[in-house]
């Protein structure tokens, strides 16, 4: 009786999402915490045990202690299969293991993979899940083939060693969360194409989002055949991979500690690479806590837009940012309805795009105060630090292991409500959904 009445309390499918990935924090927190996990034989603490398990789940890449040096073999596994069991879902790995076990899916866990893959219907969940594990798979397998003949090749690295470090990162890259297992994080490799190109390229892909890649893999040649998700998608990502090169390569061109000491052609792919870097993955081949304050809110807001739906970035993402444009264009055109192309834009669609954006601003904008509160940083440094954990972009300009226990607490919670999605979060609270069986008489207010 007291186990049905537990399960009664958790039946709404993004419930069962956020259980989910509090349950894979947990078990990470609990193997880091192991003597064996770190090179020095003693445990790495709580803390740093639970920042770095939340980070790796919630494919964020913010870290408290270096990750090569702190962590040993074991430990560095364990955060790589956190960072795949975060970027491919724990519910999508659910529906997996259920299909091989029993060969057929039931109706609940249908509903429960479809909220963490956001499929338009349950019906095409077990086939879409299929495709999604060997897609991602694949994906870093040939990440993974690139990343390892260039530290075989290039930097002579012993074959082991090289496909170690090829894996490591490809799923890393993939999943958008950019643990990199050197202290500089990728800035030794700032002028070599092949490393920087191969993971840009793996975060982008990972960052689309599935039902985009698939859709595009099927009908990259016929764009007008393309879904109202798909042209948003790949609109709003290129306008923003393009404006965030130009944008830092106008601010650091001079900047000696940056781009200055680089040739043009390390200076254009750097700056490439760094506004690759924002959609999430926190990888870096230039020293963030020199760049200009200026390149820092660039910064910020891409991190706070992020990637796209049903992929491995966060933010609020692209897919939400391009929406909330169509409809301020709307307005400003006094249109009565809200047109993407050849298409009506749902009023729901817009009401979930201003909500996700208003409690994402609300959530940044009181975490910035508290974190000003807990540390002595000031506001650049610390507003850098809160959108890219609530973005779960992982860039940091070195204060992460600074902030002191709260402020570390209050980063573990946004890297949490940064993956989950505040309106998931916001829904798993919601013991029932409410329908309201009246209307209200319409009045108009002044707005402005």
């Amino acid at each position: 009786m007291a186990r049905g009445s537990l399960l009664s309390r958790f039946q709404h499918p993004t419930q069962v999402v956020v259980l989910g990935f509090g349950a894979a924090v947990l078990l990470g927190s609990l193997l880091l915490a192991l003597p064996v996990a770190t090179t020095s034989g003693e445990s790495a603490g709580w803390l740093a045990a639970l920042f770095t398990a939340t980070s790796a789940v919630c494919v964020t890449g913010l870290v408290v202690v270096d990750t090569a040096g702190h962590w040993s073999a074991f430990g560095e596994v364990v955060i790589a299969g956190l960072i795949q069991v975060g970027g491919l879902g724990i519910m999508t790995l659910a529906t997996v293991f259920t299909v091989l076990v029993s060969g057929r899916i039931g109706l609940r866990v249908r509903i429960l993979a479809q909220a963490e893959t956001k499929t338009l219907s349950m019906a095409d969940v077990r086939v879409v899940v299929g495709k999604v594990v060997l897609f991602s798979l694949a994906c870093e397998a040939a990440v993974a083939t690139v990343l390892t003949a260039r530290f075989l090749l290039g930097y002579g690295e012993p074959f082991g060693r090289a496909l170690y470090l090829g894996v490591f990162h490809a799923i890393s890259s993939f999943n958008n969360a950019g643990f990199a297992l050197w202290p500089d994080n990728l800035v030794r490799f700032v002028g070599d194409p092949w490393i920087c190109l191969a993971i840009a390229l793996a975060v982008i892909v990972g960052g689309l989002g599935f039902p985009v890649v698939f859709e595009l893999l099927k009908t990259w040649r016929q764009p007008r055949r393309w879904s109202m998700l798909t042209r948003v998608t790949v609109a709003v990502t290129a306008v923003l991979l393009v404006a965030g090169t130009l944008v830092f390569l106008g601010t650091e061109w001079h900047n000696l500690r940056t781009l200055g000491a680089l040739d043009d052609p390390g200076k254009f792919l750097a700056a490439f690479f760094t506004a690759v870097m924002p959609r999430t993955a926190g990888f870096n081949s230039l020293d963030i806590s020199q760049m200009h304050p200026s390149s820092w809110l660039a910064t910020d807001v891409l991190m706070f837009v992020g990637g796209g739906s049903a992929g491995t970035a966060g933010g609020i993402k692209v897919t939400t940012f391009g929406l909330l444009a169509f409809v301020i264009w709307a307005e400003l055109r006094g249109e009565p309805q809200v047109n993407v192309g050849r298409r009506r834009l749902s009023e729901q669609a817009q009401r979930q795009a201003i909500s996700l954006a208003v409690i994402s601003v609300g959530l940044v904008a009181v975490s910035t105060y508290l974190m000003l509160v807990f540390t002595p940083h000031n506001l650049d440094r610390v507003l850098f630090e809160v959108v890219s954990a609530f973005g779960t972009a992982g860039l940091s300009t070195g204060i992460t292991a600074d902030t002191g226990t709260a402020g570390q607490l209050l980063l573990v919670l946004l890297m949490f409500v940064g993956r989950t999605g505040p309106l998931t979060l916001g829904s798993a609270l919601a013991l029932k959904q409410r329908t309201r069986h009246y209307e209200l008489p319409e009045q108009s207010v002044i707005v402005g």
